[in-house]
């Protein structure tokens, strides 16, 4: 396994690059919290092919600055591996959830973009999956605490807040940065 590590003004970004024999198969891994680069340690141990994309940020805990390594989807590892392997990292009870990968093309192909994206000298933010009808809230800004659903136009992201009793809707733009979906 390779690390590699670019540099984007004050983030940079770290990625785990493995080639992928075209006997293993790709398992999406959920983790136990906050366990993610645990299992990923534990996998380079134990020899298992696995991708882990992390970006590093600078934060601000009590008026100092640290630079963290955080995980771009919190809570998930991508194995490549045979199905021995998927049960050694079971085994290390850091895997809250084993998810098969029915079409393998579609995440190998998804994860190659990533790859690429990952290695561009652009700052990569983890941004969420919306598509019309989610629920979500606004987590930042001044309609922070509102909560309403997604609806798509032309590219815009538009949020929905509804009066069910009433059976009547306004809607808005906003940034789906400041989005967070909802159960």
């Amino acid at each position: 396994m390779m690390l590699g590590l670019l540099r984007s003004g004050e983030d940079a970004v770290e990625v785990s690059k493995v080639v992928r024999p075209q006997t293993s198969c790709w398992t999406v891994l959920q983790v136990r919290s906050r366990q993610e680069k645990a299992l990923a340690a534990n996998l380079t141990t134990l020899g298992i092919e696995h991708f882990l994309p992390l970006v590093k940020r600078v934060q601000i805990y009590g008026g100092r600055k640290f630079t963290v390594e955080l995980p771009l989807f919190p809570g998930y590892l991508f194995l490549s591996g045979s199905l021995d392997e998927v049960y050694a990292a079971d085994r290390t009870r850091r895997v809250a959830k084993i998810i098969p990968v029915f079409d393998q093309k579609q995440l190998s192909w998804e994860l190659h973009n990533l790859r690429i994206a990952l290695e561009s000298r652009d700052s990569i933010d983890p941004y969420p999956f919306l598509r019309k009808g989610v629920r979500v809230e606004v987590r930042s800004g001044p309609l922070q605490g509102l909560e309403g659903l997604v609806e798509e136009r032309a590219g815009a992201h538009r949020l929905i807040l509804q009066i069910e009793m009433l059976g009547r809707a306004v809607s808005l733009e906003i940034g789906a940065s400041q989005l967070e979906v909802i159960g």
